[in-house]
C-alpha cells in the first residue's frame, strides 16, 4: 500500500508553509478582487525550483527527441509526467495543499500543464514542442485547453460547430468556446475544430487540433464569468472569427496521426483530469476536517462544547471516512504510477464521481457543524461548499461519468 514518504512529508510541511504565507493572505482578494492567480502560482514554481526542473527536464526530453528524429522507434512518448521530473506524489501533495484553501489554483495550473501542455507534447512534431513547451513547463507561459461549446458540453465532439476549412496550404477557424479555463488569460490555446470538406455530415467529420498564440487576427478571448466558485481559476470565452493558421500550427502538422484524430487525445486527457479531481477532493475534505475539528472543539453551546454531543460527532467521523476513502483512491492511482500504468478511462470516471459527491458532503456538513457562521462567507467552509460543488460539474458532469463506468462493464 502507498504511503507518503519522509521526504513527501516534508515537502507537504514546505507547501503548507508556502500556502499559509502566500496565498491564504489573498483569499479575499483571490475570490472577491479578481485577483488572477498566475504572479503566485509563478512565485510558488520558482520557491519550490519547480520552474528549474521543469525547463531541465523538458530539455533532456527534447533533446532526446531530436538525436532520435531517424529513429521513430527511439522518440519519446506520453504526457508530460516526464517534463515535470516524474514525481507523482509531490504533484498530488502539491494539489491536496493547495485545494485545502483555494482549488481554483490547481484549475489554472493543471489546465495549462495537464491538458495544454501535454496535448503538444503527445501529439506535436518536435518544432512545435521546442516553439511552445519552454514557456508553458515553467509557466512563463499560461496555457488554455478549448474543446467545450455553449451547445456542447457533454456531446462535445457529436454537436461541435467550431470548423476549420482548408484554404491552400492554410486553414481558417471560425466558432466559439466557452468554459475554458485560463481562457481570459492564456497566452497559448489548444483548440479543437471539425475538419469542414464541404462532403462529410457534420458529426462525422474529423477533429482537428490546433495550438493559437494570443493576438492572432480574428482571434477573441473573453473577460472571466462570474461563476459561484472557483474564483481563482478565471473561466472565460473564446471567439475565432476567419483566423487564418498555418500547418505549422496543426498539431502533427498533418491531418493524419498515428494516434488517430483529435478525439483520442481529448480522451487520453480525461483520465489524468479526472483522477486529479481525487486529488483536489481530498485537499478540501482534509481542509475541512481539520476547520470541523478545530470548530467542534472551540465553540460551546449550553455550557458544552459542541464536539460533545453525538450528531456533532457524527459529522466528524462521516467526513474522516470519506478522508481515508478518497485517500485510498488516490494512493492507489500513485502505486499504479509507480508502475507506469494509469486507470481506464472508466476507473477515472468511477473516482471522479465517487471523490467529487464525497468532496460536496464534507463541505455541506462543515457549514451545518458551523451553524450561520458556516453561511458566512468570511468563514472558509463558505467557500470551499461552492468550490467542491464545482468538481461535480468540472472534468465532465457526475451524469456523465457515470455512463463511462456503465460502458467500462459492458465492454463498450
Amino acid at each position: 500500500m502507498y504511503e507518503w514518504s519522509e521526504m513527501e512529508r516534508a515537502i507537504q510541511d514546505a507547501l503548507r508553509q508556502f500556502v499559509d504565507a502566500e496565498v491564504r493572505p489573498h483569499r479575499e482578494e483571490l475570490e472577491f478582487g479578481d485577483l488572477p492567480p498566475y504572479e503566485i502560482l509563478r512565485k510558488l514554481w520558482k520557491t519550490f525550483g519547480i520552474d528549474v526542473m521543469a525547463a531541465d527536464s523538458i530539455a533532456k526530453l527534447l533533446a532526446k527527441e531530436r538525436a532520435a528524429e531517424t529513429d521513430d522507434s527511439a522518440r519519446p512518448r506520453g504526457g508530460m509526467g516526464g517534463a515535470l521530473g516524474g514525481q507523482a506524489g509531490m504533484g498530488v501533495i502539491l494539489i491536496k495543499e493547495l485545494c485545502r484553501v483555494s482549488p481554483g489554483f490547481v484549475g489554472a495550473f493543471g489546465v495549462s500543464l495537464g491538458l495544454g501542455a501535454s496535448t503538444i507534447m503527445s501529439r506535436g512534431t518536435l518544432a512545435q514542442k521546442e516553439r511552445w513547451l519552454p514557456g508553458l513547463v515553467t509557466l512563463e507561459k499560461i496555457g488554455a485547453w478549448a474543446l467545450t461549446e455553449p451547445d456542447s458540453g457533454s456531446d462535445a465532439f457529436g454537436s461541435m460547430k467550431t470548423t476549420a476549412r482548408r484554404d491552400g496550404d492554410d486553414y481558417v477557424l471560425n466558432g466559439q468556446k466557452t468554459f475554458i479555463t485560463n481562457g481570459p488569460y492564456a497566452d497559448v490555446t489548444v483548440v479543437y475544430a471539425k475538419l469542414d470538406d464541404g462532403v462529410t455530415p457534420a458529426r462525422d467529420r474529423k477533429i482537428l487540433t490546433f495550438v493559437l498564440d494570443a493576438g492572432l487576427p480574428g482571434f477573441t478571448q473573453g473577460k472571466p464569468f462570474r461563476k459561484m466558485g472557483f474564483h481563482s481559476s478565471p473561466t472565460g470565452e473564446l471567439f475565432f472569427d476567419e483566423v487564418r493558421l498555418g500547418r505549422d500550427r496543426l498539431l502533427g502538422e498533418t491531418e493524419e496521426h498515428d494516434a488517430g484524430d483529435g478525439r483520442d487525445s481529448a480522451k487520453s486527457g480525461f483520465v489524468a483530469e479526472r483522477t486529479g479531481v481525487a486529488a483536489m477532493a481530498l485537499g478540501i475534505i482534509e481542509e475541512c476536517l481539520d476547520q470541523c475539528v478545530r470548530y467542534a472543539k472551540d465553540r460551546v453551546q449550553f455550557g458544552r462544547p459542541i464536539a460533545d454531543y453525538q450528531l456533532v460527532q457524527l459529522k466528524l467521523a462521516n467526513m474522516e471516512i470519506a478522508r481515508v476513502n478518497v485517500q485510498n483512491m488516490v494512493f492507489q492511482t500513485l502505486e499504479m504510477a509507480k508502475d507506469g500504468k494509469q486507470p481506464t478511462l472508466a476507473e477515472a470516471s468511477a473516482m471522479k464521481v465517487y471523490s467529487s459527491q464525497a468532496a460536496t458532503d464534507v463541505a455541506m456538513d462543515a457549514v451545518q457543524l458551523f451553524g450561520g457562521n458556516g453561511y458566512m462567507s468570511e468563514y472558509p467552509v463558505e467557500q470551499l461548499a461552492r468550490d467542491a460543488k464545482s468538481l461535480m460539474i468540472y472534468a465532465g458532469s457526475n451524469e456523465v461519468q457515470l455512463t463511462h463506468v456503465a460502458k467500462g462493464l459492458l465492454g463498450r
